[in-house]
């Protein structure tokens, strides 16, 4: 079996440091390669497999302000399809740009749903709904206007996570600098509670950092370190009391609350979109609704077992879980009556 598998291109296969949907796309291209599946990585030229690496963008056009993205996208995806009858599926984390190709090509395309960016943009799914394949990354996330095959969670390499039984004092906030994320949010609750906090993350929006986020940040008690690679975003995670996930929106998912558990560190989150799938609720961290009970969840984290973080994500988040999850909806598209894994997964030590 022969697998195309469609990247961004916003950013390197694995990323540097941000790059949610490319870091996802990374852990089950190089699953795969170890399973024994022919999988050929549409990504960026400087990009990383143990696959074969197909590219016809050198660099992502995040890195690169000579790179228009239009421009680029589009050749990107037509690089792909027209080489399409090489592959018995195309798997597409693009988002809905490539279903408008999928009609031209008898290849099957299964596409994973990585969020909404806007409802403006649910008329192409619902137009190619029934000849292509949806899986979404989370129940929350189902639009009720599509038929999905299935929801696959993302995974995560847990050997890239060191579990720490003892954390330091500050909290932690680790994502985009963006209203949806609640930037301010976590400022207020560790300010409210006497915290230290540090932030990391990219600046999605400039004004809203500067008019929101800037003015507190006074390198003492309110740190911000900018985008950070996996060692220090590692070192950063395991030593936090707890992650500050405070959104304002129907988070599809949420890499940084699983990798944060996955060290130990308990998060605690607005009760938003994704999050009563990804948090055990007073198990792994808590659930809350406003400021005040995320200050008040402060108090109560000596309650959570840093090894029960660990273990939850160990047993619903493994990549190898969101491998063989997606190997099994490889086996459906296609209709092979043998498991499509030639090669026995080899279990990840903790």
């Amino acid at each position: 079996m022969k697998i195309a598998m469609l990247a961004p291109i916003a950013w390197r296969t694995p990323p540097r440091s941000y790059g949610p949907w490319e870091r996802v796309v990374s852990l089950l291209t190089e699953g795969l390669v170890e399973r024994g599946i022919d999988v050929t990585l549409f990504a960026t030229g400087d990009s990383i497999t143990k696959g074969r690496l197909e590219y016809i963008c050198p660099f992502p056009y995040e890195e690169n302000p000579q790179i228009d993205p239009k421009a680029w996208e589009a050749l990107h995806i037509a690089h792909l399809f027209e080489q399409a009858d090489r592959f018995d599926l195309i798997h597409n984390h693009y988002d809905f740009m490539p279903l408008v190709f999928s009609r031209l090509v008898s290849t099957p395309m299964l596409t994973t749903i990585h969020g909404f960016s806007s409802s403006k943009i649910l008329p192409v799914y619902r137009e190619y709904q029934n000849g292509s394949y949806y899986v979404s990354i989370s129940d929350a996330d189902r639009s009720p206007d599509l038929h999905y095959l299935a929801t696959v969670y993302h995974g995560i390499d847990l050997q890239e996570f060191t579990f720490r039984d003892t954390p330091g004092e500050y909290l932690l906030f680790f994502g985009r600098i963006h209203p949806d994320k609640g930037t301010r949010e976590a400022i207020d609750i560790a300010r409210l509670c006497g915290r230290r906090l540090f932030m990391a993350g990219i600046i999605q929006d400039k004004e809203y950092f500067n008019r929101q986020v800037a003015p507190y940040i006074d390198n003492s008690r309110v740190i911000y370190l900018g985008s950070v690679g996996p060692a220090q975003r590692n070192e950063l995670l395991g030593n936090a009391l707890a992650l500050l996930h405070p959104i304002h929106f129907k988070e599809p998912f949420g890499l940084s609350v699983i990798e944060a558990m996955a060290c130990g560190t308990p998060v605690i989150a607005f009760k938003k979109g994704s999050m009563p799938e990804v948090i055990a609720d007073q198990q792994t961290g808590f659930l809350v609704s406003n400021v005040e009970e995320a200050c008040q969840s402060i108090d109560r984290l000596d309650t959570i077992n840093r090894w029960e973080c660990r273990r939850w994500v160990a047993e619903r988040f493994s990549v190898q879980r969101m491998v063989e999850d997606y190997l099994q909806v490889y086996q459906t598209i296609l209709g092979f009556k043998e498991p499509l894994h030639p090669v026995e997964s080899t279990s990840q030590s903790d």
